[in-house]
């Protein structure tokens, strides 16, 4: 007896936990404008929210984004030999794509793979959630950002209508990202390729597909091909936080950053655009003037933490595999 009134118990909250979601101020209208402006079934999206889950532990995971820490503890999960070794390793497994997306899109090998490194170290951590009780809960139940999320649920339900997928059915983070490159969304949507060419974009299983949809994001944000990404700023002496607070799109000339006493890569020209960023480390904060590029990266997730992190992901991989093509 005690066993099946435990049972009954648990099904019960779960009832009530599906029941919670399609009673969410919120979720009515939302039903509403997918039936009138995408033309959904209202029977299958409120069975669709019956089945989905609003999930506390979610709302608690991005409370607490890794991107909060301070660059000496942010660098240390990414730049391990673990993950450079493995990422050689990815590389060379899937060599044949990375040089045809780096030929078709104009973006660096290194930076694909490290992308998907940082992501979900090469496919080892996909993200447990399902995508739909992530941007449901976020989208109903997070007010910072529920604008934000509420687009990408929309976004996401023509997505699984395009591919003939499931809702239910794909699991991502905590944040709704999908795939080995955890792509959001709209993202998906606009970027995600299919480039094995069987007719389906496949961010989970098709190696050449998660390749070609990395390359073809960067591509379509500018990234420019052989043109540097960051380099330190020599003098350290002052404060330059004012720059760092213009933000991280370049917009301040090499002559400029000479001229406040910061010292330029000299083959730059004077007119080059850039920004400036700050990392802190155990024994204070080191300036790094960022160029293009780390802008580009800084598209993929707008924390320069994470850009960085990218990038010096990427040297390291690419210096590693050469040392190993040397012996």
């Amino acid at each position: 007896m005690r066993i099946l009134a435990s049972l009954l118990f648990a099904i019960c909250i779960t009832a009530s936990a599906h029941a919670d979601m399609l009673d969410r101020p919120g979720v009515s209208e939302f039903i509403d404008e997918m039936v009138q402006q995408q033309g959904f079934d209202r029977a299958a999206l409120e069975q669709l929210f019956r089945n989905t889950e609003m999930r506390d532990d979610i709302i608690a995971a991005i409370t607490r984004p890794a991107e909060g820490k301070p660059w000496f503890e942010y660098r240390p999960l990414f730049l391990t030999q673990a993950r450079i070794r493995e990422g050689v390793d990815f590389w060379n497994k899937n060599a044949a794509a990375l040089a045809a997306a780096e030929k078709k899109y104009g973006v660096s090998a290194a930076i694909i793979v490290a992308i998907i490194g940082v992501e979900t170290r090469y496919g080892q951590h996909r993200g447990r959630y399902r995508v739909m009780d992530a941007l449901a809960t976020l989208a109903f139940g997070y007010p910072q950002r529920a604008p934000f999320f509420r687009s990408q649920l929309s976004e996401y339900l023509l997505m699984t209508r395009e591919e003939r997928v499931d809702p239910l059915s794909l699991t991502g983070s905590y944040a709704g990202a999908m795939g080995l490159p955890q792509f959001m969304p709209s993202s998906f949507r606009s970027f995600a390729v299919d480039f094995d060419h069987d007719g389906r974009r496949d961010l989970w299983e098709s190696r050449a597909d998660i390749i070609g949809s990395v390359a073809n994001y960067f591509a379509q944000h500018q990234w420019k091909f052989g043109e540097p990404v960051a380099f330190r700023a020599i003098n350290n002496s002052g404060n330059y936080d004012d720059l760092v607070a213009q933000g991280l799109k370049p917009a301040i000339t090499a002559r400029e950053l000479t001229n406040l006493g910061i010292n330029i890569d000299p083959t730059l020209p004077a007119s080059q655009p850039a920004a400036l960023v700050r990392m802190d480390t155990e024994n204070g904060p080191e300036y790094w003037v960022a160029l293009n590029n780390f802008y580009v990266i800084t598209r993929y997730n707008r924390s320069p933490l994470y850009a960085m992190a990218v990038w010096q992901l990427s040297e390291a991989i690419l210096s590693t595999r050469a040392e190993q093509e040397k012996g």
